[in-house]
């Protein structure tokens, strides 16, 4: 079956359609098609996007508005409104995918309540082309976005981070990067090996890995650019018989015992034979 002049969203719908990071050439012909045939198009800054359709060759038909943090609110009930009348609505951020860090989740709430149709046009994301290129563990991972402005409520966020054994992506801004990376290193220790991902993408992307300390001496002048920062998840001695539970739940779908220990170890870093032993101690019991 031939795809092709199949349109790219449904009337009466409302898309989420990522956009390029840096370089456009990475916009899908799908966005390229989105822009074009959507009714009402809803943008975080509508300048940008239009240098953006510019670049693209590709001319927005529908109305355009913006959708920004401090409009979306009054603006969400209006959006699913015009899908509810069967107009196509498109959302896109200035990079990346709307919601994430971005504008757009008040919108999908909105219609998820409604049961206006909401669907997403993939494409390029900061946080995950970060961890891909981070050099660290990818298979489980935790998207904090930007860090609050405010030392105190900095440093208790890091904190309650400090023992999860996920890694950790972050967004920072170029002028807050390297005290942002200071106060890593005083809540998860200068030896936590990281990631500062810079202009990705772009003619001056920069990847910068090595422990926390290095970096810090690394960002101490002048930096530019988007920034995303990936941090090892913790790495150090916990407890057995805090992650029990988890070993048991994997043995109760089937698998051995000595594979289900060595899966939460991996996950933890608890080691293996405690988490074993302790899972063994624990079937007794019961």
């Amino acid at each position: 079956m031939d795809f092709s002049n199949q349109p790219v969203q449904r009337s009466g719908s409302i898309l989420l359609a990522a956009t390029p990071i840096g370089d456009a050439a990475d916009a899908s012909p799908r966005l390229i098609r989105a822009l074009s045939e959507a009714d009402i198009v809803a943008a975080e800054d509508t300048r940008r996007l239009l240098a953006l359709a510019s670049r693209l060759d590709v001319r927005i038909n529908g109305t355009l508005l913006s959708l920004h943090d401090h409009n979306e609110g009054e603006r969400a009930q209006m959006l699913v409104q015009r899908a509810e009348d069967g107009e196509r609505v498109l959302l896109v951020s200035d990079a990346g995918m709307p919601t994430v860090s971005d504008p757009g989740y008040r919108v999908v709430c909105l219609a998820v309540t409604s049961g206006v149709p909401v669907s997403a046009l993939p494409g390029p994301s900061a946080p995950v082309t970060a961890l891909a290129v981070s050099g660290l563990p990818s298979d489980r991972f935790v998207f904090e976005g930007f860090l609050p402005r405010k030392d105190g409520e900095a440093t208790r966020l890091l904190a309650s981070l400090e023992n999860l054994p996920h890694t950790l992506i972050f967004f920072e801004s170029p002028r807050r990067l390297n005290d942002t990376l200071v106060r890593m290193a005083q809540v998860f220790g200068g030896g936590r090996r990281a990631a500062v991902c810079r202009e990705m993408t772009k003619t001056h992307e920069e990847i910068l890995r090595g422990d926390l300390n290095s970096l810090i001496a690394q960002t101490s002048g002048e930096v530019l650019g988007e920034i995303t920062i990936v941090v090892e998840g913790h790495r150090g001695v916990t407890d057995a018989d805090d992650h029990v539970a988890a070993v048991l739940a994997l043995a109760a779908e089937g698998m051995r015992l000595k594979e289900a220990a060595a899966e939460v170890a991996e996950a933890t870093g608890a080691r293996k034979n405690d988490l074993y032993k302790a899972a063994l101690r624990r079937k007794d019991v019961q």
